[in-house]
């Protein structure tokens, strides 16, 4: 299958989505599944996990050697 033609999934629906230069949407298979996942990103539904770290404000810096 030439580059032009390779098909992936959709990172939205799961669907099949073209990979070329002629899908204007890709790795999406449509304008629609585009602009869900724009909005979930302006809704902050995408998040990175953090695990907030403890510090007691009593505890002195490390001393520089």
């Amino acid at each position: 299958m030439p580059a032009s033609m390779t098909k992936v999934r959709c990172p939205q629906c799961g669907g099949e989505s073209l990979w070329s230069a002629e899908n204007k949407y890709r790795p999406f298979c449509s304008e629609r599944c585009k602009l869900i996942d724009l909005g979930a990103w302006a809704s902050e539904a995408y998040r990175v996990p953090v695990q907030e770290e403890k510090i007691d404000p009593l505890d002195e810096p490390p001393k520089a050697g």
